[in-house]
């Protein structure tokens, strides 16, 4: 299996400076790397994106590790890529199920807090549906909330575009909203994500954000089975924390409808653990406590 890794943006010979001690990692452990501009293929210009990657006399599979990119760029690069014979591990398809939430919310909605999702064409008519949609967590008994995209959060800008302490206060809702949207802007993907908030177990305070931190870990999957697993801040240090049992989230991996994806679990203040994201494992970062050659070598003793 080859890597592709993203170029540097002012040199397509060079890796991506974020993505050096990887690539560098991949090639330690026998994998063949490639480098594709992430710039052109924003641009839609799939050729010349993946002009460094040469073409194969026989099919060979590829992963990507890179920068996220939109569903639809991503089968733009999957598409120039079977015209040189490579086929990515992860389908067009198989990326949307683990990069945008709601596709992944039902396979593991016993195990995460519950959720609802307004398309970003609905937006668009105004926020009465979005009222509408929240009254389902009013008959639950919820009040506290925090807004996602399908894919991320805009988690240290916590009280300016991330947390609604009390979803009935229809002018907090819509404010939280309003620059969470304006924020985002172009990068909005699918549309608006809205979960009940959980109090997890708080472990420190981030530094810049005043975001709470948890006990969280950032798991990989590789064909539904557990690949590795690592403390998820790097700013805390996890002493005598240990990894609860991984039975369920294991099931609920078998769930997922792609071959390399990434769940995050934290314990929350009742002592339980849960799911607060699921995300396509190319596009998810290693955290600064999982090591890189590590995992390689387990990526290349499983592929």
């Amino acid at each position: 299996m080859r890597i592709l890794f993203c170029a540097d943006p002012m040199d397509s010979r060079t890796v991506d400076c974020e993505y050096a001690h990887e690539y560098e990692a991949a090639k330690r452990q026998g994998f063949e790397v490639d480098l594709i501009s992430l710039q052109e293929l924003l641009l839609g210009r799939g050729t010349a994106a993946v002009r460094r990657v040469a073409d194969q006399e026989e099919e060979q599979q590829a992963l990507y590790r890179g920068w996220m990119m939109k569903p639809e760029k991503y089968r733009l690069l999957d598409d120039v890529l079977r015209r040189k014979n490579i086929r990515l591990l992860t389908s067009p398809e198989a990326y949307r199920q683990g990069h945008y939430f709601p596709y992944s919310y039902d396979a593991v909605s016993d195990l995460t807090p519950r959720s609802i999702w307004v398309d970003a064409h609905e937006l668009e008519h105004g926020l009465d549906r979005v009222h509408e949609r929240l009254q389902t967590f009013a008959e639950q008994g919820i009040r506290s909330l925090l807004i996602k995209d399908f894919v991320k959060s805009r988690k240290h800008e916590w009280e300016d575009a991330c947390y609604i302490p009390d979803m009935m206060d229809r002018g907090q809702v819509e404010r939280v909203l309003g620059n969470f949207i304006s924020r985002q802007g172009e990068d909005l993907n699918g549309g608006v994500v809205f979960r009940e908030f959980v109090l997890l177990e708080q472990a420190a305070v981030h530094p810049k954000s005043g975001m709470p931190l948890a006990n969280e870990y950032r798991l990989f999957f590789l064909h539904h089975r557990l690949l590795t697993a690592a403390a998820y801040w790097d700013e805390l240090e996890y002493r005598g924390q240990e990894l609860p049992d991984l039975t369920r989230f294991q099931e609920a991996a078998e769930r997922i409808p792609s071959p390399f994806f990434t769940m995050d679990i934290a314990r929350i203040a009742e002592g339980k653990w849960l799911i607060i994201e699921i995300g396509d494992g190319g596009v998810s970062g290693l955290p600064a406590h999982c090591d890189a050659n590590d995992f390689y070598r387990e990526l290349r003793a499983r592929q």
